[in-house]
């Protein structure tokens, strides 16, 4: 982490509504208040249901809904919703749904410079940043740009209520993942600090209550809480080795976003600890533990989520293509990344290894 003296912090205006019930009795005035009269909602094939919801309380501003995000953007996918867009006259956008949904959503922004409204079903984070991300010919290629950056997000904890624990868990643990490279990220700040340790705080108690008790309101609200936190944290900082390490195997071997979040952080956190203690010990005592790597990947696997890179689908083969690729990049990380130590973070997630990487 930064010193406290040192650093630059820039706030993005978001407008938060955090309700039970507010996807259906709070976007219609949102998008009134931002001017928009023609609105286009997106989202996934799964999440119709409660898109159409969404899309009737808008009442005659809603233009038509489009239902064909999927995972990763694929860039043939966002240029049909683009088509969409332009085709049904629409002057805004609500993505309703997952990371998916936000991140067509942020896709068609980006391209046509319409507003977006965020109705967000789980705890991916993505509906407070001005990162978009696009997958063509086997590569996830990412961006920042404000105007992709939602204007108005809506939380409703009820839409979770039927998130299935398995991916409740992932998509928590992806939140945290954004909270954890924020704590050592070179543009983090004191703020970022403490709602990076907050979240992760909040997400790691709210985890064992979800799967507990799936139908409680409370539980499910403060996961919401939580991914607000964390995502607020990935939209004012820069990513580093465990999101690029994610969107190499999600866009280059199609694994499942979540996931994938969940089986690699410990790993990352671990290679990067030893270059940044301030930042693990932050980690830790958001935990509540001595050892913030192995103490996440215990939650994620008594919760039962996914432990090796295996078990998603990637082959042994794969591992030193995306650790070329990963090498590959330029991006701020606190330990610097070579082919090999890439490789090592891989092999070690795909084999559910102990997470843990001294410095040598």
């Amino acid at each position: 982490m930064k010193d406290v003296l040192d650093f630059t912090h820039e706030s993005r205006q978001v407008r938060v509504v955090f309700r039970p019930g507010a996807a259906t009795s709070a976007t219609a005035g949102e998008a009134a208040a931002l001017g928009l009269r023609r609105l286009l909602v997106v989202c996934g094939s799964r999440g119709t249901a409660t898109a159409r919801a969404v899309a009737d309380s808008l009442g005659p501003a809603c233009v038509g809904l489009h239902d064909g995000a999927r995972m990763h953007v694929p860039v043939e996918v966002a240029d049909r919703a683009v088509e969409v867009a332009r085709a049904a006259g629409a002057d805004g956008l609500v993505a309703v749904g997952g990371g998916s949904s936000i991140g067509l959503g942020k896709a068609v922004a980006v391209r046509t410079g319409l507003p977006l409204i965020a109705v967000p079903s789980t705890y991916s984070g993505s509906e407070m940043t001005s990162v978009w991300g696009l997958t063509e010919h086997g590569a996830k290629r990412t961006g920042r740009d404000p105007v992709v950056l939602p204007r108005s997000v809506v939380y409703d904890p009820e839409l979770t209520l039927s998130l299935p624990v398995p991916l409740s868990v992932t998509s928590g643990v992806n939140a945290v993942a954004h909270a954890v490279e924020a704590l050592y990220a070179p543009d983090g700040s004191p703020l970022t600090a403490l709602m990076a340790e907050e979240g992760i705080r909040a997400m790691a108690a709210a985890l064992p209550a979800v799967a507990d008790v799936p139908d409680s309101l409370e539980a499910r609200g403060r996961a919401l809480y939580g991914a607000w936190l964390c995502g607020s944290c990935l939209g004012a900082t820069t990513m580093g080795l465990h999101h690029k390490l994610c969107h190499v195997l999600g866009g280059t071997f199609g694994l499942p976003h979540a996931e994938t979040h969940t089986v690699v952080l410990p790993y990352a956190l671990a290679y990067n600890a030893p270059a940044v203690p301030d930042a693990a010990a932050a980690v830790a005592r958001a935990l509540d533990t001595h050892d913030a790597p192995r103490a996440l990947r215990s939650l994620a696997e008594r919760l039962g989520a996914p432990r090796t890179l295996a078990e998603l689908g990637l082959g042994e083969a794969d591992l030193a293509v995306a650790a070329a690729q990963t090498a590959g990049q330029a991006y701020a990380n606190p330990r610097a990344i070579t082919t090999e130590g890439a490789l090592t973070v891989l092999r070690a997630a795909y084999e559910g290894a102990e997470p843990e990487f001294p410095e040598t």
